[in-house]
């Protein structure tokens, strides 16, 4: 019987685990993630393949083969907090995120979930297609996978790519009231191996990050200038809810192309001369993202958050 080689992603990089046999129990697979990772056993959530399915870490007794793991595979580890009620990790069995061979094209619309609106939208909003619930929690993580990917490469994140010395960017993004953008979504999409497509509510467009590398599934999330929230595919016959699409689908992406124009006529968008911001360096209140700007470059100061009005 041959021996497994598995692939682990983890915020500090890519990480190989070996000697396993597709007969061992999960609690072998979770001693040596532990041991490479350094995560407590009780924090560790795993995701495996592309597109990343949640694997039941407490389930210690199921042999490797019968949790859908197989030699080759790609296992994204992640530390969550663990929860003591007694109840089950409520990342396992997302019902509304269906298995490829469901991927049916039931009749539907895009629904939006609204996620909170803490400068981590973002990083939530990618939370919810993964994880099938909003947890804030995971922003932090992203943070740290986004830090270390711009660190290992100082070469393709330039000071002129980043708008900002690298070291610079890398303290930055780590900070809860840091905004994510493209550069973030590019790196989310390229360590979780997913395409992510934004709905640009302003400009009626979708832009697509990793369309270029032949990943296998897609998903969506709406921007309205200032705000990211993810978008889930509802059946018109109740049925489960999914966020993951296969990226041949082309009619899930014509029905997100109809989204974008819809909701520019309909004007659900900011506007993003008018919203107030204020900076977090100096507390100063300023309007719109040119005021911002230019107070960036009369300060240096680079950090900013919206202020509800």
């Amino acid at each position: 019987m041959a021996n497994y080689v598995l692939r682990v992603k983890t915020k500090s990089g890519q990480k190989v685990v070996n000697g396993l046999l597709p007969t061992d129990q999960l609690v072998k697979l979770k001693s040596k993630l532990v041991e490479l990772t350094e995560i407590p056993s009780e924090a560790l959530h795993v995701l495996c393949g592309f597109p990343p399915r949640p694997i039941n870490m407490n389930d210690e007794s199921a042999s490797l083969e019968k949790s859908g793991i197989n030699s080759g595979d790609t296992l994204i580890v992640e530390e969550k907090p663990p929860i003591y009620n007694g109840t089950q990790n409520k990342d396992i069995g997302r019902s509304h995120i269906l298995e490829e061979n469901n991927f049916d094209n039931k009749p539907g619309v895009f629904m939006k979930k609204v996620v909170p609106a803490d400068n981590s939208c973002l990083f939530t909003s990618v939370g919810y297609v993964l994880n099938g619930k909003i947890d804030p929690s995971c922003a932090s993580y992203m943070r740290e996978i986004i830090a270390n990917a711009v660190a290992s490469d100082p070469d393709e994140y330039s000071e002129a790519f980043l708008g900002r010395p690298n070291p610079e960017y890398c303290k930055w993004i780590l900070k809860p009231e840091s905004w994510g953008g493209a550069i973030e979504l590019s790196i989310l999409s390229k360590f979780y191996g997913l395409e992510i497509a934004i709905i640009d509510s302003i400009n009626a467009i979708i832009n697509r990050f990793g369309e270029d590398q032949q990943y296998s599934h897609r998903v969506f999330l709406i921007f309205d200038g200032i705000h990211y929230d993810p978008l889930y595919w509802e059946p018109l016959d109740g049925g489960s809810i999914q966020t993951m699409f296969p990226t041949r689908d082309e009619k899930i992406l014509f029905e997100a192309a109809e989204l974008a124009k819809e909701v520019k006529s309909s004007r659900q968008f900011t506007d993003v001369q008018k919203f107030t911001l204020m900076c977090n360096d100096c507390k100063a209140r300023l309007n719109g993202q040119l005021e911002a700007r230019q107070h960036a470059k009369e300060t240096g100061h680079m950090n900013f958050g919206e202020v509800a009005v």
